[in-house]
This record gives C-alpha cells, structure tokens and sequence, in this order.
C-alpha cells in the first residue's frame, strides 16, 4: 500500500495522540530500518530504547517463534517455564527477592506505587506520601502521570491521585525537607530519560538511600528507560553502589515484546497476598520467551564491556561536535547509550526541525523537552555507526548555524 493511503487511514481510524513522522516503517536488519519505499535507515531511537539487540535478531525471532508454536497464552492461573526462568534470572541480577511481570513500564510503576502503598500502610495508614523528582517521567495511567513530575501531562486529567509531592532532581537537601515519618517511598528515575537524559550526581542516590533508611521509607528506582544494559551496567543503580527496595523494568526487556516488570525485595514482597495484584496478559509464554533471551544476552560481562566501550567513544565524538559548535551545544550529558545533547538558543533549527533534517538523510534519532537530541541506540551499535550518525548531524548542524 502507498504511504500516503496509509497515512490517510491512520489519520481518520487512529486516536490523534502521536506526532508521527512521515514514513511507513516496513522491516529492520541489525541497526537499521527500511521504509515500505526501501528506504534505508540508521535507527539511534530504537524503538524508544526498547530494541536493544537491534532489528531482525536470530536467536530472539527463533525464540518467538518457536514460543509461538507451542503456547502463546495460557492465563496466570498456571505455571509456564519461561516465566519461571525469567523472574529467576530478574531475581539473580537485581540481588532482590520477587519479580511480577506486567505489559508496559506504566504498568510496572503502578504495580510498585501500589505495593509499597500496602507495604507503608501496614507501618502507618497515614504513611502514604510518595516523592517523585521534577522533569521525571514514569508513565500515562492516572497514578503514573501523576507520579511524572511534569505538569503538562497533568492537565485536563484532574482530579488526580492524592499523595504525591516533587523535589528537584540531585537536590538532596530539598529531598530531605519534603521526607518525614509520612514518606511511603521516594520513586526517582535512576537516569532521568524523557526529562532530558540527566544522571546523578556525586553521591546523590546514596543519600537518597539514606533518607529512606532514616525514614523508613522505601526507595524506588525506574530502570525502564535506562536499565537493560544501557548504562554499561545491567541495571543502571549498580553504578552508584546501591540496591533499591523495588526497581522498575520494561521497554529493552524483551528486545520488542510488550512486557514489563517490577522486582522487590522479600519484605515487601509479604505485603501483597492472592488477589491484591494481578494481570490476564503479563508474564504469558511468549514474551517470557522473548525476554529470555535478551537476559541470557545483554547481562554478559563482554556484552556490557561493549556498551561501556562504544559509549565512551560516542560521548567524545559528541564533545567534539561540542568544541566545533559551541554556539550551538551547551552541554553532553549521560551513561554508556543514553545520551544527551542539549542545544542552545541561537540554533537556527528546533530540535524537532534537525531530527527531521536526520531523517531526511537516513538517519533516526530523537529529541526531548523540545531542546535536548536524545541518543538511546540499539546496545549492537559499532563506533562505525557512531561516525555515520555524527556525520550525519555534523552536516545538519552546519545548517543551523
């Protein structure tokens, strides 16, 4: 079908809630994509950090299909081994105790929001406040875009859940002035993502652990964006020495298969009993099948080493684009493959127009928060994909001068 055709379906069947881009995705091979007109394509979006194998991944298609002709869904009411496997492997390399598996990153924020809700609430019925940061992004249900720290997400959905308050992102004395005996949990990204790809500083997460400690409040770390891998690490709190009482996954977790996951620790997992959480699609075989593979993957250390090399070369290629331009580039932010460009000002071009101009010449990326390119690649990048992707904005660059 042309593209036009389908832009006009789309256009008068779907729900008008996404800006597309004006191309017909049809196939990927490894890091890149083709259009249904056999346009080729560098993808440095990946899905929205969700395609961290890449495009078209042998193991991870034979692991589907065979799931497939098997079983592809039986209900939760049943045990299958591929989700026995996966919340095994979850449990192993997060050092917590308990997995559930859901369908979406949404749906694993809720699932925590709740369960440390009912873990606070067996201390103290009124221990109920949870603390986000501002510029966060933690989903689109009513209790997660609430969470989110954004108020644009909030508007025309009022009135919103109670309970939730915001501090600023690595300001731990304001964090430490919002907590109290009343603090059910503190819920941070581990690297801001949507919010403008920002790490933490110093020693921040340790002192955030150590106000819940001192509160008795848990803390929750959202890996859904940068956990997986991306940050050079499994999960990306194993950079800064610290463990979360619940962390958070989805998006890269079955390398494309609508499938998240919280994890907790043995105490909190206690205080949800049969009934209190549950889900018809979470966990079935078939995306299980999926994750398996990525988690028999991306957690070898060779793997991982991969991430930290490219990453590094990437973030300096980014910096040298950065002394080229200064005029243009105010700052290179981020871990491993989550990285930041944040644009000044005097640019001629919008973020959104120079992602555009990318697109023009065949090649994927992303912008947030209106000012900030956003780098968040499959994890099977070499630096040769690196040089065609700056290559690229060097070139669009020149044009926004």
């Amino acid at each position: 079908m042309h593209k036009e055709k389908i832009f006009d379906e789309d256009s008068k069947n779907y729900l008008p809630v996404f800006n597309r881009y004006k191309i017909v995705v049809d196939h990927g091979e490894g890091v890149y994509t083709f259009d249904n007109e056999g346009k080729k394509y560098i993808d440095f979006l990946a899905g929205i950090a969700v395609n961290v194998l890449g495009h078209n991944y042998k193991p991870l298609v034979d692991a589907i299909s065979n799931q497939a002709s098997k079983v592809i869904h039986i209900s939760n009411l049943y045990y299958t081994q591929p989700q026995a496997d996966a919340a095994m492997k979850l449990v192993e390399l997060s050092r917590l105790d308990r997995a559930f598996f859901c369908n979406s990153g949404a749906e694993a924020n809720e699932g925590a929001i709740k369960i440390a809700r009912k873990f606070a609430h067996g201390i103290d019925k009124n221990k109920s406040q949870i603390i986000t940061a501002w510029d966060s992004f933690h989903g689109r249900t009513l209790a997660t875009l609430t969470a989110t720290g954004q108020p644009h997400y909030h508007e025309g959905f009022e009135p919103l859940p109670q309970g939730f308050d915001y501090v600023h992102y690595n300001d731990i004395d304001e964090l430490e002035k919002m907590m109290s005996d009343k603090t059910c949990a503190v819920m941070l990204e581990t690297i801001q993502g949507e919010g403008g790809v920002y790490p933490p500083k110093n020693d921040y997460l340790k002192k955030v652990r150590e106000l819940c400690d001192k509160f008795n409040a848990l803390l929750i770390l959202d890996e859904i964006q940068a956990g997986m891998g991306r940050s050079g690490k499994f999960f990306a709190y194993e950079n800064y020495g610290i463990k979360p009482d619940i962390v958070t996954l989805a998006k890269g977790l079955a390398g494309g298969v609508p499938i998240g996951a919280f994890i907790v620790t043995e105490e909190v997992a206690k205080s949800f009993k049969p009934g209190d959480h549950g889900t018809t699609f979470g966990g079935n075989p078939l995306a299980c099948a999926a994750a398996n593979v990525v988690l028999d993957t991306v957690p070898n250390e060779k793997f991982l080493n991969h991430v930290v090399e490219v990453g590094n070369y990437f973030e300096e290629k980014l910096k040298e684009l950065q002394k080229k331009y200064p005029s243009l580039i105010s700052e290179i932010r981020g871990k491993g493959l989550i990285l930041g460009v944040e644009l000044t000002d005097k640019n001629k071009l919008s973020g959104v127009e120079i992602v555009n101009e990318c697109m023009k010449r065949g090649a994927i990326i992303n912008c947030t928060v209106g000012k900030v390119l956003r780098f968040i690649p499959p994890l099977i990048i070499e630096k040769s994909h690196v040089d065609e992707v700056l290559n690229i904005l060097d070139e669009v660059l020149q044009r926004s001068i």
